[in-house]
């Protein structure tokens, strides 16, 4: 069923490849910076696809909403602005829409939603990635409201955002039941950014480490109860694996492009390299895994809409699609040669911005644990 878009949803990906082509794919950030294109991308939807409508989203399913951030992904040569917009609304403004108070969720998200406020999303501590179990920061609940404590070693957006999402343990006995959700807005007494870090890719996207010094957080601000942190964490999870990688998608689309084209023009030894098996057997295997990779993310995005996903399904979504488009930017270099190692060509940083694709939102040797999970191993 969800093999074939109907006219109206093809229209929708046409039209946003072309808007996204039109006004974000610059080879320089506008004069304006970083606010400058997220306004651009709230006016295109693309900040809150999934949002409900009631808070200034466009209410879109799962698989809708990684039709149109494919749609980005491809259109847009700046990998780390479909990063940064996608983390910004899966990692926080999901979790904000499903668990936060109705308060909480008027004043917020319909600045989220149009590109007035960024939003980070802060997890990450040196000794806790992955390993929620090992996190450090503490909320202790005072009169109305919760005192945090705590260092968050690695946040994207955090040093351009306005509101941070954050996990913290508010019952140390409790084990992972004992981690719940907040919403810290910057300005709060007690919360600092450090940064920008130098960085291998992904360079719009500016990351920084977090820290919350006896930051006073008022009791509204927590995401769902005290103790849903994990689970909180999971949902957004699910949403960031599925649909934030349809970008990756996209690039991956936008790769094929290029080599093909690159193929069917150059010539060596008389004749088209695209004659040759050894590149037109290469760029068949990126058609492979680009929609092997696509079918899965897809399965995964049906299954979400439909209240049946299974961790494994985007774990098996991500870990394609990772490997999947790193793989496809190495082949890229390969099929262009020395030519293709110029930075004016543009290949390299394509290559650096695929990569952090098998860390972030678990790293691919957790994507196998799930899987191996999933099948009772």
């Amino acid at each position: 069923m969800f093999l074939d878009w109907q006219p109206h949803q093809s229209k929708e990906y046409d039209d946003m490849l072309s808007a996204v082509r039109e006004r974000l794919d610059r080879p320089r950030p506008p004069e304006g910076g970083l606010r400058e294109l997220w306004r651009h991308c709230g006016e295109l939807g693309l900040l809150g696809l999934c949002v409900p409508a009631e808070d200034g989203g466009g209410g879109r399913s799962a698989l809708d909403t990684a039709h149109l951030i494919e749609a980005f992904g491809r259109g847009c040569a700046d990998t780390g602005l479909v990063f940064a917009t996608s983390a910004h609304q899966f990692a926080c403004a999901v979790p904000i829409s499903a668990y936060a108070g109705d308060e909480v969720r008027r004043r917020l998200l319909p600045a989220l939603c149009d590109g007035s406020f960024i939003a980070a999303n802060a997890m990450t501590e040196s000794e806790a990635g992955s390993d929620i179990s090992a996190m450090s920061a503490r909320a202790v609940r005072d009169g109305d409201g919760y005192v945090l404590t705590g260092t968050k070693s690695w946040a994207s957006n955090a040093p351009e955002a306005d509101v941070f999402v954050t996990y913290a343990v508010t019952d140390p006995t409790a084990g992972f039941l004992g981690v719940s959700a907040f919403v810290v807005e910057r300005g709060t007494a007690g919360l600092s950014v450090d940064g920008p870090f130098e960085k291998m890719g992904l360079g719009t996207c500016a990351a920084g480490s977090v820290r919350f010094e006896e930051c006073r957080v008022p009791a509204r601000n927590l995401l769902g109860e005290e103790g849903e942190g994990s689970a909180i964490f999971q949902h957004s999870m699910a949403w960031e694996r599925a649909c934030l990688f349809a970008g990756y998608v996209g690039l991956m689309d936008r790769l094929l492009e290029r080599c093909v084209a690159h193929a069917r023009e150059r010539r060596q030894f008389g004749r088209r390299i695209a004659d040759f098996q050894a590149v037109s057997h290469r760029i068949a295997d990126m058609k492979l895994r680009l929609e092997a990779a696509r079918m899965l993310l897809y399965r995964a995005c049906f299954r979400l809409d439909r209240d049946e996903a299974l961790p494994m399904d985007s774990a098996l979504s991500k870990l394609a699609v990772s490997e999947a488009a790193v793989q496809a930017a190495v082949d890229a270099l390969q099929i262009f040669g020395s030519r293709g190692y110029l930075v004016s060509e543009g290949l390299e940083v394509v290559l650096r911005d695929a990569i952090p694709a098998k860390l972030f939102s678990g790293t691919s040797e957790i994507q196998h644990e799930l899987i191996a999970k999933g099948l009772g191993l």
